[in-house]
């Protein structure tokens, strides 16, 4: 049977915790939020939308709009310098397009996430990739996945999602698609194994059992 196997990016293909955390502290700063946050707060909420992070965060709800628009504004200036591909993601990617049809389900800006992967040389191998804007509910929502098939023409195919956190489990599950996590996120070990999928360390041991590779 056909495979379509779907990869996260933050924590399962890319590592842009750098960038991400200064632009939280950038946006914070220049909109004189009262509280010094810690990183690991931040790091807590990565894979939800940004609205939603300076909300538990929290921002005045009538400031969300600007944070975000700041955080945005800053964090393009910066992500291609302080962005770094996770350790076997370029093979995992390469691996998986030898044996399944490929796409990319984040909640980061679609244009930004399709720019970094484009740098990284990588962007022909999806398909698709949907983003934050390109859906109206996001992660653990099923949407961000069902638009994905949609745009991939899905029929028979068997999928599997990639994807560090939760988010990426829960919203599989309510796809009713298959997933692996991986380890090089956001959630450990103890948090992923709430969802009865497969943990692997990388994405490059997710593919290979994806595709029955040793």
């Amino acid at each position: 049977m056909k495979k379509i196997v779907l990869f996260d990016l933050d924590g399962t293909l890319i590592d842009s915790t750098e960038a991400i955390l200064e632009s939280f502290h950038h946006s914070l700063k220049e909109l004189n939020h009262a509280v010094d946050l810690e990183d690991e707060a931040i790091k807590a909420l990565i894979g939800h939308p940004l609205d939603v992070m300076f909300t538990r965060l929290g921002c005045e709800s009538t400031k969300i709009e600007e944070h975000v628009l700041v955080y945005k504004e800053h964090y393009r200036t910066i992500s291609r310098a302080k962005t770094f591909l996770l350790p076997f993601a370029a093979e995992a990617i390469d691996e998986a397009s030898k044996h399944a049809r490929l796409g990319i389900v984040t909640t980061k800006t679609a244009r930004y996430s399709r720019e970094l992967m484009e740098h990284f040389g990588l962007m022909h191998y999806f398909e698709v990739l949907i983003g934050h804007e390109d859906v109206d509910n996001h992660k653990p929502h099923p949407d961000p996945i069902n638009k994905a098939l949609e745009g991939m023409d899905y029929a028979l195919e068997e999928v599997w999602m990639i994807g560090d956190t939760r988010l990426d489990l829960e919203a599989s599950q309510r796809a009713g698609i298959d997933a692996v996590a991986v380890l090089t996120g956001y959630d450990n070990f103890e948090q992923l194994s709430t969802f009865k999928f497969m943990i692997k360390e990388n994405a490059l041991e997710a593919v290979r059992h994806i595709i029955k590779l040793p």
